[in-house]
């Protein structure tokens, strides 16, 4: 597995000095726009940034807002392709969206435009060897937001997945949001590989699982989700792509980067501290 490293949860740091800093502090992939790099060194000038400072991309987010308006879905689903060509360039393989787990919408019709939507978006990540990697959301005040409940579990976004039916369709485990659906490590265990696009870890504040807020999190080993063992399954089942920290707070926090970035590689060193060095970078 691959230590991996977004801005969320490294304070007001760019997209630049994310890339400069990380391997410095133990990780080997970033979670960044790649769009935002590319408008200032070029993708020549990118891929050299990267190999220069030892680190491949993770992922990129998904930059089509598919869950609004048709006008607005079709007006971004144009430019994808450039992104993800260029993206393609610089290595990356996956690009990650996540799904809200509550609506206002029917959840029959909202559940049938989200896949065909979706279906499309895969459609144009793959002509460039692409996987999309969707993201269910577990809190609970989040599953109530809205009038109804919509996909928040492993199993139902499994259903969507067989639904789009494209080969680059899979996962985003976020051990967060498996904590807060109760989805434990010998469940991960019943999952493949290969059905993983990309992981997400942070941690959680002991407080009821309904009372756990998705703006909330706390850095690796700050907390109570069992990070070790939620590796281990994915060690035990043969993941061996990025595991990136994902903190989102509500406000940005106030420490200094260096020390943020010290606090991030301490919370990656206990949660990988069973796994065999070799099995990760």
């Amino acid at each position: 597995m691959i230590r991996g490293i977004s801005q969320a949860g490294l304070g007001h740091i760019s997209t630049e000095e994310l890339v400069r800093s990380a391997r410095q502090y133990g990780f080997g992939a970033v979670d960044i726009n790649t769009d935002t790099l590319i408008a200032d060194h070029g993708i020549e000038g990118t891929r050299q940034l990267l190999e220069d400072h030892q680190v491949i991309i993770g992922s990129i987010g998904l930059p089509v807002e598919w869950r609004q308006s048709d006008s607005t879905f079709r007006e971004q689903l144009t430019s994808l392709a450039v992104t993800a060509h260029h993206a393609s360039l610089l290595g990356c393989q996956r690009c990650c969206t996540y799904i809200l787990p509550a609506t206002d919408e029917s959840p029959a019709a909202y559940m049938a435009q989200s896949i065909v939507r979706l279906r499309q978006i895969a459609s144009i990540l793959d002509a460039y060897g692409i996987r999309l990697g969707l993201e269910f959301v577990g809190p609970y005040h989040l599953r109530t937001a809205w009038k109804y409940p919509f996909i928040h579990t492993v199993a139902d976004t499994l259903t969507m997945i067989d639904g789009i039916d494209r080969s680059n369709v899979g996962l985003l485990v976020d051990a967060y949001h498996c904590y807060t659906t109760d989805f434990t490590a010998d469940d991960l265990r019943q999952l493949r590989a290969d059905q993983i696009v990309h992981v997400h870890i942070n941690d959680a504040r002991d407080v009821p699982l309904d009372q756990v807020l998705d703006n909330d999190r706390l850095y690796p080993a700050e907390g109570v989700i069992d990070l070790p063992a939620f590796l281990q399954a994915l060690q035990d089942i043969g993941y061996t792509g990025v595991v990136a920290q994902e903190i989102l707070s509500k406000e940005s926090p106030t420490d200094s980067i260096a020390s943020l970035w010290e606090r991030s590689q301490r919370g990656f060193d206990h949660a990988f501290r069973n796994i065999s060095p070799s099995a990760f970078q």
